[in-house]
């Protein structure tokens, strides 16, 4: 039975446990490691070290887990003492045993503190991992050093370099974890765990005692080979590097030595712009999700769903939701149609299978929840519908008068729609409160972004619904108002005509792509449209031409490709060569003949472009239209712009997104940039009315994300 009880403070009490002295963490929701924590824990340890009754010390955590890391309401602001690195030494130099007894989350210092302990046992449930990498930073208090003494040196690095989390099991086969307790109570099992080694009169352990490696020489290359791949892989971040540099140095410095340079190298990394960025990615995600209608209406009731079409977009969206966990109920137009609707869910699943990341037993549970028609009436009981047919407003106003005819009152209706009214879809059936746009990116279930575009008629309900399907199917919603392309694809739309520009004035697609990839995309936006397919923005092209402002330069360079029938990838060329259906694809000679070919016809000289100027040119069309979307209500705030560019169209994580990169190198560059480019085109580059008037107050986007601060 516990005997007395005390507080070391607020968010760590502590109690005796006969010669065991346990100390609770208590900082919900996930305890975090704020100040209090840091000071409870530095006194528990001095508490058990002052008491020679005590023999032990039990660090358990209350809640949810154990310790989910860092305390983000701190980012950003004056450490207050103890550091953490501080409380993390004094518990491994403490002369009586530590353990940790995990639970739930084990993160980033948790798993610090946990492996500063000298010994540690864990429930099933514990997950454990270093995921600072995705912060932009690294392990700060000792992970470094005492996880490579652990668990050995490729493991650790891999934890560390992946930010991925380990299952307890896992760990306890790679030496993170000493023990796995069963039951459901962490702190029982460490006292139970803590009197069994006092029993058998267990030496303490402390990481710090142990080499780094065995053999050197061998972990030296083995580090060489790490450094290599970590270089090519990261592309041009900044923490990954700086963690392996830190484990290097712990070859051949002195264990406290190793700490102090670990520290030293942690502080480059706050200093890092990265850092900066992938912060501001990590609350964006997290903020994105607060929308008006969330918070004023509670979401229906959704656990069936039909999916309208069987194509590559219709199946991704049927395979999310079935990995939901729900039912699907597939409709299309005739049974060779359904029936190749269902071997493109089926295949997904098969993939899994091959690969052994699903048994065949899963497979066949998971498509006992996937049904078919080729009848709207297959669906009168259905909670929510997605249409994904062609992008065609006549078609999809079809779709809904049968989804209006026979769907029972208060389904949810949905279009996939990229660019489409979906205000004029919903004001053609006689609810349009229940229309709703849903915006998948392909593939629909890897993709993470899901734009939630909101018509002007739609109950608040349905957006919360909206909202709570993103969270089952593990998306990244972002609210969008109605317009052409809503927040991505209308920005997109203007930062690909300042890139068709910049190859009718004399740069290369190639030449753009390789600037892009170097500002940190993973594709630029040739080789995208080559891989999305050509033949998409050309029928968008010829769908807008009717209306296409006659003042505004027109480039037909990708219309001339397209009528050619080079559509990408899927033809074997398009912007590249794709010989034997090959991946990546090579510059093609006759592409850049059909350019010059267009400079001669529109009149264009062609000059060179530097990089840097491609850059600016690209990004400044995106940003500027990035700020209309922002001033029409189209996005809530920059940072819904941020998250969608981030989760959709493979903007750099590290510099945060559209809107935060031009916080970070001033607005008034930007604007400068615009009103530079205005000269050779002032209908194109017209300064957005927002970012002009940020300037002049003085002002960022950021300042728009927190207005009531």
């Amino acid at each position: 039975m516990p005997s007395s009880s005390s507080a070391a403070s607020a968010a760590v009490r502590t109690h005796r446990q006969g010669a065991l002295l346990v100390a609770t963490i208590s900082n919900p929701p996930v305890n975090a490691l704020s100040a209090d924590v840091r000071r409870g824990l530095l006194q528990a340890v001095e508490a058990a070290e002052a008491d020679p009754e005590v023999r032990a010390l039990v660090l358990a955590g209350e809640g949810r887990g154990f310790i989910a890391g860092a305390d983000i309401r701190e980012f950003g602001k004056p450490a207050l003492p103890p550091s953490l690195p501080e409380v993390c030494n004094r518990i491994e130099a403490s002369g009586k045993p530590v353990i940790a007894a995990l639970h739930g989350p084990a993160l980033g210092g948790g798993l610090e503190v946990a492996m500063a302990a000298h010994f540690r046992i864990a429930l099933a449930d514990a997950k454990l991992g270093l995921p600072e990498v995705q912060l932009g930073l690294m392990p700060g208090s000792g992970g470094t050093q005492r996880a490579p003494r652990l668990m050995g040196l490729k493991p650790a690095l891999d934890l560390m370099l992946s930010g991925r989390h380990m299952g307890a099991q896992e760990a306890l086969e790679a030496g993170l974890v000493d023990r796995i307790a069963e039951g459901s109570q962490a702190e029982a099992a460490g006292v139970a765990y803590a009197q069994y080694l006092l029993a058998s009169r267990a030496a303490i352990r402390r990481a710090g005692d142990s080499p780094l490696a065995a053999d050197i020489e061998a972990a030296r290359a083995t580090l060489k080979e790490i450094a290599a791949d970590t270089a090519k892989k990261s592309r041009g971040l900044f923490s990954p590097l700086k963690i392996v540099e830190a484990v290097e140095a712990g070859l051949d410095l002195p264990f406290a030595e190793a700490l102090w340079n670990e520290r030293r190298l942690f502080l480059q990394c706050i200093d890092s712009p990265q850092r900066a960025g992938l912060i501001h990615a990590f609350f964006a995600e997290r903020e994105v999700v607060k929308a008006p209608e969330t918070r004023a209406a509670k979401p229906r009731q959704v656990a069936s769903v039909g999916v309208i079409g069987g194509g590559t977009m219709g199946a991704g969206i049927a395979v999310a939701v079935l990995d939901a966990g729900l039912s699907v109920t597939m409709v299309e137009r005739d049974e060779p149609s359904l029936a190749r609707g269902r071997a493109n869910v089926e295949k997904v699943y098969d993939g899994l299978v091959q690969k052994g990341r699903m048994t065949a037993e899963a497979r066949a549970a998971v498509l006992a929840r996937f049904g078919g028609s080729t009848g709207y009436a297959a669906l009168s009981g259905t909670d929510l519908v997605i249409e994904a047919v062609f992008e065609d407003i006549e078609v999809k106003k079809a779709v809904f008068a049968e989804l209006d005819r026979v769907c029972k009152p208060g389904a949810v209706l949905a279009t996939n729609t990229s660019y489409l009214d979906i205000d004029a879809i919903a004001a053609s059936i006689s609810r349009p409160q229940d229309v709703i746009g849903l915006h998948f990116f392909s593939p629909a279930n890897i993709m993470k972004l899901l734009e939630i575009v909101v018509p002007s008629k739609v109950s608040a309900d349905v957006v919360a619904t909206a909202f709570e399907l993103a969270k089952k199917l593990k998306k990244v919603p972002v609210r969008a108002g109605v317009c052409d392309g809503f927040i991505g694809n209308r920005i997109l739309a203007k930062y690909r005509q300042a890139a068709d520009y910049l190859v009718e004035d004399g740069a290369s697609p190639y030449d753009v792509d390789e600037a892009v990839r170097a500002f940190g995309y993973p594709m630029g936006p040739f080789q995208v449209s080559d891989l999305a397919g050509g033949d998409i923005g050309w029928a968008t092209r010829k769908r807008k031409a009717a209306t296409r402002d006659p003042r505004a330069r027109y480039v037909q360079i990708a219309d001339r490709i397209c009528e050619r029938g080079w559509f990408g990838q899927k033809t074997g060329r398009g912007w590249y060569l794709y010989p034997q259906g090959a991946r990546a694809g090579t510059p093609d000679p006759e592409v850049l003949a059909i350019i010059d070919a267009e400079r001669q016809r529109a009149g264009v000289k062609p000059r060179k472009f530097s990089a840097e100027e491609i850059v600016r040119r690209y990004m400044a069309a995106m940003i500027n239209e990035g700020a209309n979307v922002v001033r029409e209500g189209i996005a809530l705030r920059p940072l819904d712009v941020d998250v969608t560019f981030l989760y959709g169209y493979g903007f750099p994580r590290f510099r945060g997104g559209p809107m935060k990169y031009a916080d970070s190198i001033g607005l008034d560059r930007v604007l400068a940039d615009i009103r530079e480019f205005a000269q050779e085109d002032p209908l194109f580059w017209q300064p957005s009315p927002l970012l002009v008037e940020l300037v002049t107050q003085g002002r960022n986007f950021d300042s728009l994300n927190h207005p009531a601060d």
